[in-house]
């Protein structure tokens, strides 16, 4: 697997890309070009610049209070070196993560290549932003085709299973 990711930033302490307190991973590369995609500088993969997977693992693993988020771009446009940064934060510190992509979970699942990363997610937020399907108040999405997909429950019951928001566990 790839070792080395090609990012645009990592943000700390950022409440707006999932539940709680997260580090944001983003991408840089992504050929979905949304209209009104928030982060179009993200779509030439050459804006980003190198990131070893175990200096970002190790940023992020000694953090107790955070979870994970990948972002972009599209980190499905880097799937081998995200999915072995997925698998090392799970391994090393437990981390929940979710991930945004332009990508449905049936066309994940579909592919070898991009599926593997899928075992590693917690929460995948799917589909292309649609500005005609923007809403104010969605949950941690921009447009309502997108969906929060409970990745574990959704590999488990075969059928896509959204991920319930549930602020008092």
């Amino acid at each position: 697997m790839t070792d080395t990711l090609s990012l645009l930033d990592i943000i700390e302490d950022t409440v707006v890309d999932g539940p709680g307190f997260r580090v944001s991973v983003y991408a840089a590369g992504c050929s979905h070009h949304c209209p009104g995609c928030h982060n179009p500088q993200s779509w030439n993969p050459s804006n980003g610049h190198p990131v070893a997977v175990e200096d970002i693992v190790a940023k992020i693993a000694d953090n107790p209070f955070a979870n994970v988020t990948f972002s972009g771009g599209d980190p499905l446009f880097q799937v081998e070196g995200f999915t072995r940064l997925a698998q090392r934060l799970k391994e090393t510190a437990g981390k929940n993560i979710w991930c945004y992509t332009g990508f449905r979970y049936e066309e994940i699942l579909a592919s070898n290549r991009l599926s593997r990363i899928l075992p590693y997610i917690d929460v995948l937020v799917d589909g292309r932003f649609d500005p005609s399907r923007k809403q104010e108040g969605l949950l941690f999405r921009g447009s309502s085709n997108q969906r929060l997909v409970d990745v574990p429950a959704s590999l488990r019951s075969g059928k896509v299973i959204p991920w319930e928001y549930n602020p008092y566990p």
